[in-house]
């Protein structure tokens, strides 16, 4: 076989890999919290953990590429992620299962910035159209069939095996790498940007965790109140630092035309809306409607099988239709699907929100390829690798602020609301201890631990500020949705787009060569599947 299908061999198992350990691990959770004995904000890391770090990473590790070497950066994001599964499947408790997803977003983003600077360098003319599709398909079914395996393995084998499963995938890419895929830099590579890196990643870290411990600690507590002035004083920071260099690692000039700052709004926005909501979707399923993990992926299918299906026809029409129509256009139908999910009660079974997984399905296919379209169509081939990572930066960002944010308003909400339902009752005294216990998917152990005369009257209550907080957060990720369409529409432009013409991006065949190869994670103009947190 020659050299260049090996090399994507090597980044589709890769990114097959590092797609399936986002989607795979939400099943999980509650089992996860249940062995661990993991708290709401444990189970709000352990997704968090691995979005921070990816998005810290992700152009880091792309300037690193061109420095040392892609092959070398590649393998060595190989060999971390690899070793941190294994340490995520024996975790002996939350915090260490946390510290080891950190260390797979570390790994997941030197293979996430590498991957398609692989195939650039490999593949060129119509063969890179292929190579990218074929990467693209690849994105999508592990996007589309995680939650299923997820909910297999867990159920059948426990949460640990759907951690053991990376090892002999990783094992096997990493053999393949070292032995058949040829190395390559950049030249006229510049020197990292730290300063950057520690000031965007600081503001970021301090960010989520003020929003994740201020219920906790307290919204006006110093600590709470003092990690997010000093997130905000580095983000400004930051900015100043990027402003001021020569090569920055996060090259602001973009953001100059709008339409690049409607695409990376339009990708911060449904991660913080429709993927941030899966985490919630999945307590509910599984802690309040009593769904096993495999039932509750089969569940999840109606969204992953749509976005997938969405996704392929919409690739093929971002040459057809204006770019703000697909990208607004489907936050819209993402916005109306969350909207449509709401009004649950006690009373409500599964099939009550599956119009809106439906309708939001067909959103996320629709605005997934056109987000990474818009990204690298508006500005030079050189520089698609920067544009690229940045729209792919926006999206983790939007991941681990949104299940942050939402996990405040979700905490607060479940304690307020039973503290009112068990008012003049015996459980009354410990409510803010069943809330706790209740959003970390502990909500059946709640129930058996109270006297069996209050059961019944518990589980109703639980199950209706469960309900009722959840239709809090559907309202909030619609909003948050429906504000980034507007944006999309307004700010997306058609003249804005390298060769004019609406939506048209530059084709593969003008990307530049071998060693000129987008470096940080070029996107396919073909299709983007979705991601999920």
């Amino acid at each position: 076989m020659q050299r260049k299908w090996w090399t994507l061999l090597a980044v589709c198992l890769a990114t097959f890999m590092l797609l399936l350990d986002i989607t795979i691990v939400n099943v999980a959770l509650p089992d996860i919290a249940d062995e661990l004995d993991a708290s709401f904000s444990d189970v709000q890391w352990v997704i968090d953990a691995y979005a921070l770090t990816l998005a810290a990473l992700l152009l880091t590790a792309g300037s690193l590429a061109d420095l040392v070497g892609r092959r070398l950066v590649f393998a060595i994001g190989l060999v971390c992620f690899t070793a941190a599964s294994l340490l995520c499947a024996i975790a002996p408790s939350a915090t260490a299962l946390i510290l080891a997803r950190g260390a797979q977003g570390i790994g997941g983003a030197a293979m996430f910035a590498t991957s398609l600077a692989l195939l650039a360098q490999e593949f060129h003319g119509p063969e890179r159209g292929t190579a990218f599709g074929l990467w693209g398909a690849t994105t999508g079914a592990a996007v589309a069939i995680g939650p299923l395996v997820g909910g297999a393995l867990t159920d059948a084998l426990g949460w640990p095996s759907i951690f053991y499963l990376n090892l002999p995938i990783g094992l096997a890419t990493i053999a393949i790498t070292l032995r058949k895929l040829p190395e390559s830099r950049d030249e006229e590579a510049a020197a990292i940007d730290w300063l950057g890196l520690t000031t965007f990643s600081a503001a970021l870290f301090l960010l989520v965790y003020g929003l994740i411990q201020g219920n906790e600690h307290g919204w006006d507590s110093g600590l709470i109140a003092g990690s997010l002035v000093a997130s905000a004083l580095l983000l400004v920071l930051f900015v100043v630092v990027e402003r001021r260099q020569l090569r920055p690692m996060f090259d602001l000039s973009l953001f100059r035309k709008p339409t690049f700052g409607g695409s990376s709004i339009a990708a911060f926005a449904l991660s913080a809306s429709m993927f941030a909501m899966f985490l919630y979707l999945t307590l509910y399923l599984e802690t309040i409607l009593d769904y096993g993990p495999l039932e509750t992926g089969l569940r999840f299918l109606p969204v992953t099988a749509l976005s997938f299906v969405a996704a392929a026809i919409s690739g093929n029409l971002t040459a057809r239709l204006p770019a703000r129509g697909l990208l607004g256009g489907g936050l819209l139908l993402v916005a109306i699907g969350l909207l449509l999910m709401r009004g649950l009660d006690t009373s409500s079974e599964w099939t009550a929100l599956l119009p809106g997984f439906v309708v939001a399905g067909i959103g996320i296919g629709t605005i997934n390829p056109s987000i990474a379209n818009t990204a690298i169509g508006v500005v030079a081939p050189a520089r698609a690798g920067m544009a690229s990572g940045i729209s792919s930066t926006f999206r983790q960002v939007g991941i681990a602020t949104g299940i942050a944010g939402l996990g405040a308003v979700f905490q607060s909400q479940v304690s307020d609301r039973l503290g009112s339902a068990l008012a003049g009752t015996a459980a009354a005294a410990h409510a803010s201890d069943i809330g706790r216990a209740v959003t970390s998917g502990g909500a059946a152990r709640a129930v058996a631990a109270a006297p069996p005369a209050g059961r019944p009257q518990l589980d109703r209550a639980i199950h209706a500020a469960f309900a009722a907080a959840l239709d809090d957060l559907l309202l909030i990720a619609g909003v948050v949705a429906f504000v980034g369409a507007v944006l999309a529409f307004w700010l997306v432009r058609e003249g804005d787009f390298v060769g004019h013409g609406a939506g048209v991006a530059p084709q593969e065949d003008e990307q530049p060569e071998s060693t000129e190869a987008p470096p940080q994670g070029v996107e396919s103009v073909r299709v983007r599947p979705a991601e999920t947190g």
